[in-house]
């Protein structure tokens, strides 16, 4: 299963997650198998500067990913990923190692849209 957790770093395992998915530099992937990590790797947001609604859902879902780990996000990113099957935990907030650790432990915490998104009505 390849897990992303969007990220403020290119730090891989060490590194923090970042407040926004969407406006975050990096990604870490994390393939893990069980509980148990295999491969990491941190990827360039390619919409960093820019992005239009639904682009990096799409992207995720390009890169095999199945779940999301995030700061926050958009009540539409939200809806997207779930269109794509993909599993989304918001509120996540730490080094990487931890959320991930965390995330493998006890699931998700659910995906409810940050209070920026509710304001904007996104």
């Amino acid at each position: 299963m390849l897990i992303a957790v969007s990220s403020n770093d290119q730090e891989e395992l060490k590194g923090q997650v970042s407040a926004h998915f969407g406006r975050c530099p990096y990604y870490t992937l994390i393939e893990v198998q069980g509980q148990e990590i295999q491969k990491v790797k941190v990827i360039e947001n390619p919409y960093f500067r820019t992005h239009e609604p639904g682009q990096i859902p799409g992207f995720m879902r390009d890169q095999g990913v199945k779940v999301m780990l995030a700061g926050g996000m958009g009540r539409r990113a939200v809806q997207y990923f779930k269109q794509y099957d993909i599993e989304v935990s918001t509120g996540v907030s730490g080094k990487v190692a931890d959320v991930l650790d965390r995330y493998l432990k006890e699931g998700s915490t659910g995906a409810a849209p940050c209070k920026e998104s509710l304001s904007h009505a996104e």
